[in-house]
Order: structure tokens, then sequence, then C-alpha cells
């Protein structure tokens, strides 16, 4: 039986300490770094099926190593950190992590979201691991490749789609001209249900809209239908 491992980054040594008793309680292998520089060693050595990071952290913030992460490794990214502002999460969210909890945190819900999370992520790598007949869609010059979820624009600039960016995109091309609700665009891209306030897929439309405007594009190969979601305008090309 494959062995679960958790990767906590935290400098502080009672939180990273409650942390690790907590899930180890849960049966999952935990594994500790106090900064981006012992994160980077241990994942060299580890396959780390989820990191729970703060963002307080010494040398760079969890902000920063999280994007790096998100361009480097396709694993599972929960914040769990005291900066509880609207900005910072919606930051969080914009960058890549599935997830946000602020500090102090309930233990039960915290193992919960974690299961859920680790859950979806390893339905999801294997989903993605099956063989894809199309290899890429092509509309209006643009490429989205499947193997290696990229983004490429007509003038040949690659951009490397983090995890919920790329599975809205998917979903988005496999369904051109199709309204999509936000909660079935966030069910997609994360597996969560929709909450009240939730801008997670607000933040990932503004951010694959940004590839698009960096060619010149305007915003409306994904277009808002008000009330009701978003919807792909791109001209698919024949397969």
């Amino acid at each position: 039986m494959n062995t679960t491992n958790i990767l906590i980054v935290e400098d502080e040594l009672v939180t990273r300490n409650t942390l690790k008793s907590i899930f180890e309680a849960e049966g999952y292998h935990v594994l500790e770094a106090t900064d981006g520089n012992e994160m980077y060693q241990i994942l060299k050595t580890n396959s780390v099926n989820l990191v729970i990071m703060d963002i307080n952290l010494p040398g760079k913030n969890g902000l920063l190593l999280a994007r790096e992460l998100r361009d480097q490794h396709n694993i599972a990214l929960m914040f769990l950190t005291g900066r509880d502002n609207e900005v910072d999460k919606i930051l969080g969210l914009e960058i890549g992590a599935d997830d946000y909890i602020t500090k102090p945190f309930n233990p039960r819900e915290l193992t919960i979201r974690a299961r859920n999370l680790l859950s979806r992520s390893q339905t999801s790598a294997v989903a993605e691991e099956l063989p894809n007949q199309v290899e890429q869609y092509d509309f209006n010059g643009w490429q989205l490749q499947i193997n290696s979820r990229s983004l490429v624009s007509p003038a040949g600039v690659v951009f490397k789609l983090p995890r919920s960016e790329f599975r809205a995109m998917l979903h988005f091309v496999e369904h051109p001209g199709q309204i999509q609700t936000r909660a079935d665009l966030l069910k997609k891209m994360t597996g969560r249900e929709l909450k009240p306030h939730d801008r997670t897929v607000d933040v990932t439309i503004r951010r694959i809209r940004k590839h698009f405007e960096s060619h010149g594009e305007t915003p409306e190969i994904i277009a808002t239908i008000h009330g009701e979601g978003y919807r792909f305008c791109g001209d698919i090309e024949p397969q």
C-alpha cells in the first residue's frame, strides 16, 4: 500500500509539531521543512502528495514559493497561514493554491479538507494519466497542448498552465460555445462545491485572460455571461 506523504512547510516549531501530530494520527507520513530551501531538498528525494505551507516564512515567502512550485511540480497545495485578509487569500488562490485556511484552525476541519483535497488530486492525477486521443486543441492561432499542459500563442510563446488554469481551459475547449457556470468550472478545476463569496473561478479566468491579452487578444475568447458564468468563444479547428 502506497504511503501518502504530506510536506509541512512551517518555520514555527510548535505549529509544525502540532501539524505533524495531527496528520500522523490520521495515518499520513509527514515531512517537515522550515523554509523554501529545505522544501526543495525534500522534493528532490521524496514523492510528496500534498504541501501545506505558511506564507510568512524566512527567505522567500510562501507566495513566491507557491508560484515556483506551481511552475515546477503538479502537487496539491494548501496554504495554512495567519494572514487572513481577503487580498492574501485571493492572491494565494490566484497563484494556484488549491485551498487556503487561516490560523487558528480547527484540526478536524483541517484534516477533512486535506483528505478531500488529496482525494480530488489523486483521482484527477489518474484521469490525467490516461491516454488522451486529442493531443492539442487549435483555436484562433493558439494551441492548448494536452500532454505538456501548455497554452501556446500564435507567436510561439509557451505558457505552462497551473493545474486549475489547465483544467478550466480543457473544459472550455471541450465545450466550445456553451455557457459554463462558476459552479461547473470550480468542480472541474478543484472538485470543490461552489460556496458564497468564493472567487477562485473569477481569479483563474483573469489569469487565463492575461495570457491572451499578452498577445493583444481581447478577453472575448472567454466571454463573461453576466449572471450565469463564462463561455469559450474561440473557433476550434477540426481535429
